[in-house]
């Protein structure tokens, strides 16, 4: 497929999602604005994680740390009656960046298992410091006080918050494609090509790894600040490993160093799973040997299918 009928499916997908509040309106069924929300915010997630998993190689199982952690920066200053989206947000993003930053700090050193093992540790610490904080309702969580206050967009509206996730689906995309297509990404993709040969012709993978191990925390932690308030309450379960696991099948379902594969990926997989809840409450046991084959048969995720090709 080539650059420009991949662009024309690009913004068919894109409109056909702008559409989606006027159609759930004429429906009267306002359960599919907030499905498609849902999706479009846990895409978004996806869509940090394949910065570092698919461009970068770096097979992190802690990546919903960064969502757990959004998600407290506006449950807590909520709480606390500080409702200021601005404030929530940038919080949010900055807090996951910190943490992003220790955590990638440690965890690059090492690679293979180990890498895996030092991010899945990483992000149980902090599940079960969720968990041990009372405050703010420990392991049952807490509702949100008040949804994140911006002025002119009222997120209390349905259509106004789902054109806000858009609005960063879009953004997230875009950026993501001229990060990786910059040279900043063609270290990153270099070193997970070849890291010896990197090196030789000058280039320390560590600095670019590391900035891109931050800057997909920061991306996760906006996530999350979105996720919170779709939900309107906050648990520690949002940075569970069993979502970080989640989040790394949207990316390779989609397809790894894709830019729209992690989009497919979760509506794939987000979908198939509401169908399948709506049909039986045996689910897992379907949806299970679906993930196995679509791993098995479609070797480049839905967007080789659907491209042709990697992007």
């Amino acid at each position: 497929m080539n650059s420009r009928t991949r662009a024309i499916v690009l913004a068919t997908g894109l409109a056909v999602l702008a559409a989606v509040p006027p159609v759930a309106g004429l429906l009267n069924q306002p359960f599919y604005l907030d499905l498609v929300r849902r999706i479009m915010i846990f895409a978004i997630a996806a869509l940090s994680l394949n910065l570092i998993l698919g461009y970068g190689g770096m097979i992190s199982f802690g990546h919903a740390a960064y969502l757990g952690i959004g998600a407290y920066a506006v449950g807590v200053l909520a709480h606390y009656g500080i409702d200021n989206g601005f404030l929530q947000w940038a919080l949010a993003i900055g807090a996951s960046a910190l943490v992003a930053l220790v955590i990638g700090a440690v965890s690059i050193r090492t690679s293979g298992v180990y890498f895996i093992m030092i991010t899945l540790a990483f992000t149980q610490m902090l599940y079960y410091l969720g968990i041990s904080v009372e405050e703010f309702g420990g392991d049952d969580g807490m509702r949100l006080a008040a949804k994140s206050q911006f002025g002119l967009i009222d997120l209390n509206d349905g259509n106004a918050f789902y054109y806000l996730v858009l609005a960063v689906l879009v953004l997230f995309l875009f950026l993501g494609h001229r990060l990786v297509n910059s040279r900043f990404g063609m270290v990153i993709r270099a070193a997970r090509s070849n890291e010896a040969r990197t090196r030789s012709i000058g280039f320390s993978p560590y600095p670019y790894r590391l900035a891109a191990f931050v800057i997909a925390g920061a991306m996760c932690g906006l996530a999350g600040a979105l996720l919170v308030n779709h939900t309107a309450y906050l648990t520690p379960e949002f940075m569970n490993w069993t979502r970080s696991g989640e989040l790394m099948f949207m990316v390779i379902l989609g397809g790894t160093a894709s830019i729209a594969g992690p989009v497919l990926g979760a509506f794939a997989l987000l979908l198939v799973e509401d169908a399948l809840s709506g049909w039986t409450q045996h689910w897992q046991l379907i949806l299970g040997p679906l993930l196995v084959l679509s791993v098995l048969f479609f070797r480049r995720g839905l967007a080789g299918l659907l491209f042709g090709k990697n992007e």
